[in-house]
């Protein structure tokens, strides 16, 4: 199993329904067919500690039976299309791929 952990720094000039529409992008790559499953979430209201890193906007998780089908998704047409609607908003993104 592999867990694919994405975190988006937004533009922060983006507006509430832009922010909207980033959520409903999101959910769609829940529908990409190699998707085991998935969520996404905005920062917890945790205290602040030296090894918290709360910066980001968005975190999104996606589960993936297989590498070959973490490969397939970064190359599947749906993924490609968030990635082009969305990706003028991101400041910066940070993947962190775990093997479970």
């Amino acid at each position: 199993m592999i867990r694919h952990n994405v975190y988006f720094w937004l533009d922060p000039a983006l507006t509430a329904e832009q922010k909207t529409a980033f959520e409903g992008g999101l959910r769609s790559l829940f529908e990409i067919d190699v998707v085991k499953g998935g969520t996404y979430g905005k920062p917890a209201g945790t205290p602040v500690r030296a090894v918290t890193q709360n910066t980001f906007d968005y975190a999104l998780v996606l589960e993936f039976e297989s590498v070959d089908l973490h490969n397939a998704y970064q190359v599947h047409p749906d993924h490609d299309v968030f990635v082009k609607e969305f990706s003028p908003w991101f400041r910066e993104v940070r993947v962190y791929d775990t093997q479970l």
